[in-house]
């Protein structure tokens, strides 16, 4: 994967857009180490950030091609799957190539079919092309969101980046947040509504979005979204192609020129890829896949069985090692590993995030990259299969708001009175929460139980999914670790969203149907385990250092934390190391030290950024 920036402006001389690009650029080089280039002419300037995986020489960015008098500069951060097949109805269109790279692919994909080349491609990818004569810039982001890409209207030009930090390093931009950014933070943190950048005038392209800025004017339309229809196929018959899918997924996304391996956590998702690409690594002659698992430090001493994490993985990870005879590594990160992340993660996603959860996946991530430079991931199965809580407990589908925020109440309690009473958080949480259940594609005639499933699946693929996708984005390439994601495949989205609720939750088990389609490809024991979310560590030593962390900030003159929440309501959480609250903030596992590191990550954020908070 990549990382890249860009800059229209007709004021400004080239000179200068060429310091700016640099600047820009510098701040996302994490994206990527291996090269940097830059194209910079009249009102335009991009730069580029290269993590090479496919055709080290063919695939230089930014790539610029010429044809019909007008010359075309593509930047360019994905991997495409059907490369191959592309390339193929290209060429028999006239067109010829020389490399092999998918980068090639996909600005010869525009040059051909325009706005509409989206249509033709399988893969994460986020992209701008710029036609220099026409001055007219096209951007483009894939179907699920897997890559991130934002922007800015800025002065009449137009500002954007991979990553939101290298908008904010322009000059002329502020980084600051006002009423909407706060409630973006405060009634959602950590996740925020798809197209959101919480910064004041800073956007995010959405998924499944390309947009064209020319003559000054941005336009920006939808190209793809999940199309509700009958679900004709039987249960068997829906199985298979739910197997046959997903295995082609997995074996498309084994394409690389470097090092691969898997993230193995013993669940049947990561199980599932393992035991596939493990396959193909013998079929095809490749050696023994590399595999990888975290575990924490003194994890069996600590661990605390409970609702959402009924066992550890370790035996489930060496039942899958084993069978597939994979070239296994279990890493076991620190207290120590954690807390030291727990800033930089934040940096790396330029807004407070997930406490331990984001900074020990960067550590696995940095660790990883010792071995591999690309690795698969079982992301996105959760929610277009039904594996999380919400999908089957009646108290949380019937409820209005999102199922991973039951914290309302507790969110009001800790921020400042004058906050609560002059933003209305839970009517913005639940506006953002009813926009998208009314864009949710249904089903004239379906009952209204099939409805309300398709609203969930709809909403947490918007907003659960996206969270996710964007922590193992920030996170891995934060490492400089490409990271793909075989459940993400829009064709087996697309299949799977018209899959009626009863055949997904198949003998009354979250995911059923698609452990039925894993029959054969994993060991019955963790082909039936029940579902596990990402690990944390239960370390005491782990509370102490993030309250010893939140005792420093409370004992300063003055920290940006409480400019939005209430200092004594955060002391008494501190105090009980955070017991006083035990509703999750967010999602399933977020609550105790992890909420309490949240908050010294706002802190961060506020601090680091020199955010302006605007009331």
């Amino acid at each position: 994967m990549c990382g890249f920036v860009g800059w229209i402006d007709y004021k400004s001389r080239e000179d200068e857009k060429q310091q700016v690009i640099n600047e820009m650029a510098q701040k996302i080089q994490h994206r990527g180490p291996d090269d940097y280039q830059k194209w910079v002419k009249g009102p335009a300037g991009f730069g580029h950030r290269r993590l090479i995986v496919v055709d080290p020489m063919g695939g230089i960015q930014p790539m610029v091609r010429y044809a019909d008098g007008e010359e075309y500069i593509l930047c360019y951060n994905g991997e495409l799957y059907n490369t191959d097949e592309v390339r193929d109805q290209l060429k028999a269109k006239g067109w010829s190539f020389k490399g092999h790279s998918d980068t090639e692919v996909v600005l010869v994909s525009y040059m051909e079919w325009g706005t509409k080349c989206v249509d033709y491609m399988n893969g994460i990818f986020a992209f701008s092309v710029w036609e220099a004569n026409k001055e007219k810039l096209f951007i483009a982001r894939d179907r699920l969101g897997v890559k991130p890409l934002f922007y800015s209207e800025h002065a009449g030009g137009f500002l954007l980046s991979s990553e939101i930090k290298g908008i904010l390093s322009h000059p002329d931009v502020e980084a600051s947040i006002a009423e909407e950014g706060i409630l973006e933070v405060l009634s959602l943190g950590p996740s925020r509504t798809p197209g959101h950048g919480v910064f004041e005038n800073v956007h995010e392209l959405r998924s499944g979005h390309w947009a064209v800025f020319e003559k000054g004017k941005l336009s920006i339309e939808r190209y793809w979204n999940v199309k509700s229809e009958k679900h004709t196929h039987s249960f068997v018959e829906t199985v298979e192609h739910v197997r046959e899918l997903f295995m082609d997924a997995v074996q498309r996304q084994l394409v690389s020129d470097v090092k691969l391996g898997t993230f193995l956590s013993g669940g049947v998702d990561s199980s599932a890829i393992t035991a596939i690409a493990a396959e193909h690594y013998k079929n095809e002659n490749l050696g023994s896949l590399q595999t990888f698992s975290i575990d924490y430090e003194d994890q069996s001493k600590y661990f605390q069985k409970n609702a959402f994490q009924p066992d550890r993985d370790m035996e489930y990870i060496n039942l899958v090692h084993k069978k597939h005879q994979t070239k296994h590594v279990t890493l076991e990160a620190s207290v120590e590993d954690l807390v030291q992340r727990l800033k930089r993660s934040v940096e790396l996603r330029d807004l407070p995030g997930m406490a331990d959860v984001d900074s020990s996946l960067l550590w696995f991530c940095e660790k990883i990259k010792n071995h591999v430079t690309v690795a698969l991931s079982g992301e996105c199965a959760d929610e277009i299969f039904g594996g999380y809580p919400w999908y089957y407990r009646a108290e949380d589908r019937d409820r209005k708001g999102f199922p991973w925020i039951r914290s309302v109440d507790e969110r009001q309690k800790l921020v400042k009175k004058e906050i609560s009473d002059q933003f209305d958080m839970p009517a913005y949480m639940m506006k953002r929460y009813s926009d998208t259940v009314s864009e949710a594609p249904l089903l004239p005639g379906e009952s209204e139980a099939a409805m309300k499933h398709r609203q969930m699946f709809y909403l947490n693929m918007n907003w659960f999914m996206q969270t996710l996708l964007e922590r193992k984005d920030r996170m891995s390439m934060g490492a400089s670790l490409e990271v793909r994601v075989p459940f993400s495949d829009h064709r087996l989205v697309e299949y799977a969203w018209n899959i009626p609720w009863e055949m997904k939750h198949y003998r009354d088990q979250e995911k059923g149907l698609l452990r039925e389609a894993l029959r054969g490809v994993l060991p019955g024991k963790v082909l039936f385990r029940k579902k596990n979310p990402y690990p944390k560590t239960f370390h005491p030593d782990y509370t102490e250092a993030v309250t010893a962390w939140m005792d420093d900030i409370l004992q300063r003159s003055y920290s940006p934390l409480f400019e939005l929440f209430d200092k004594e309501q955060v002391r008494k959480l501190n105090e009980s190391k955070g017991k006083s609250l035990d509703t999750p903030w967010f999602g399933q596992l977020m609550t105790g030290p992890q909420l309490i590191a949240n908050l010294c990550q706002v802190n961060h954020w506020l601090q680091t950024y020199r955010i302006r908070i605007k009331q």
